[in-house]
């Protein structure tokens, strides 16, 4: 891999959609990335502003409180959905967490009646409860989950994988028929509290309810979304050191009550 490879990212409304330290999934790429020599370039788009989708290798939106998402839902809509769309046919990654998961589905209730319309992006619509599901939270990813996040870029040998992170949502999240999981719940809750699911993975795009943040829990996940997001296979990367990202990985995984396998 050339050491002057470059990759572009787009992050939506991270001065909206920013709790629970997801703005560390977008540093930790950045470092990742820095340390083999990728240059990232990146941008932000907010309210009003439109989404040119084929500019961008990454993009990248987090979770937020009720009031921003109902901000940031109409505005996907007017301005961001057809460049969304985009961007995953021409082979870009997208990554959306918690708040930014729901908002990719086809729709959020947030009460009976009142009713957000989803990007559909992802095969899934998110109602909400009374009760939170509230934990740290481990599942397994499967391969072929693996397999359709690496597209023609090559394949993982191994098995499934563990992810690691924190979960604090009061969406239930359903799947439709047809629309992969991103992993089966080890610990923790999921989805939905009861299908034993969680996130959903379709193309490029990766919807998740995992917090913490979740890459810096997870550093194999994000090498993955590089080496997708550059084309190429993920024993292209240049090794990096990670004695702390497995620390980290292991350390999320026992507040899970989850011992680590590789």
């Amino acid at each position: 891999m050339s050491a002057r490879a470059r990759l572009r990212l787009c992050a939506l409304y991270p001065e909206l959609m920013n709790i629970y330290a997801d703005r560390g999934n977008l540093i930790f790429l950045e470092r990742r990335c820095a340390w083999r020599g990728i240059e990232l370039r990146y941008e932000r788009r907010t309210i009003g502003e439109p989404l040119e989708g084929e500019r961008y290798d990454i993009i990248y939106i987090g979770g937020g409180q009720d009031r921003d998402q109902r901000l940031c839902a109409e505005d996907l809509l007017a301005h961001k959905a057809a460049g969304l769309h985009a961007a995953l046919a021409q082979g870009a990654v997208l990554l959306a967490v918690c708040g930014g998961y729901q908002l990719l589905g086809r729709s959020y209730e947030i009460s009976p009646g009142d009713e957000l319309p989803g990007v559909g992006i992802f095969g899934a619509r998110t109602v909400r409860s009374a009760k939170r599901l509230i934990g740290n939270i481990a599942i397994e990813v499967q391969p072929q989950a693996l397999g359709g996040l690496l597209g023609g870029a090559g394949q993982l040998s191994r098995g499934g994988r563990l992810l690691a992170g924190f979960e604090n949502h009061a969406g239930r999240t359903l799947l439709d028929d047809g629309q992969a999981p991103l992993g089966r719940v080890v610990r923790g809750h999921g989805n939905d509290g009861a299908s034993g699911f969680e996130g959903a993975v379709r193309e490029g795009a990766i919807g998740t309810y995992l917090h913490g943040p979740l890459l810096p829990k997870n550093a194999w996940l994000a090498d993955l979304l590089i080496a997708r997001a550059l084309r190429i296979d993920p024993r292209e990367l240049q090794a990096l050191t990670d004695d702390l990202e497995r620390a980290a990985h292991a350390c999320a995984l026992r507040a899970a009550g989850v011992r680590a396998w590789v």
